[in-house]
C-alpha cells in the first residue's frame, strides 16, 4: 500500500480577472493537497500514475498534481498519533480495482 501526496496551487488572480500571466493577473499560491491511500498496486510509480490519472486538475484557477509517493508505513511512521488520526479521516482511499 502506498500514499500519494498531491500539491495544489490556487490562482488568486482568476477570482477577479482573467488570471492570465500575460494580462498581469496571475497570482499563484501554494495550498493544501490531498493524501491518497492507494491499494492494489505493487510499485510506487504505479501508485503515482494512478493518482495522476484520477486526480490531476489543471485550469486557470486551480492546479493539483501528485507530488510525492511513500509506502504507507513510511507515511504513517512520520506522523504523531493525533495527526495520523486526522490525516486518515481525510485521506482518500483508492484502488485501480474500483474503476
Amino acid at each position: 500500500m502506498f500514499v500519494v501526496e498531491t500539491q495544489a496551487l490556487e490562482n488568486y488572480g482568476a477570482h477577479t480577472g482573467t488570471g492570465r500571466y500575460n494580462d498581469g493577473e496571475s497570482y499563484w499560491k501554494f495550498k493544501f493537497g490531498t493524501d491518497y491511500i492507494v491499494s492494489d498496486v505493487e510499485r510506487p510509480q504505479d501508485a503515482m500514475a494512478f493518482v495522476a490519472a484520477i486526480g490531476i486538475e489543471n485550469n486557470i484557477g486551480w492546479k493539483e498534481f501528485p507530488a510525492e509517493v511513500k509506502t504507507y508505513d513510511e507515511w504513517a511512521g512520520a506522523l504523531d498519533e493525533d495527526y495520523l488520526e486526522f490525516k486518515l479521516k481525510h485521506a482518500k482511499r483508492v484502488s485501480p480495482k474500483d474503476i
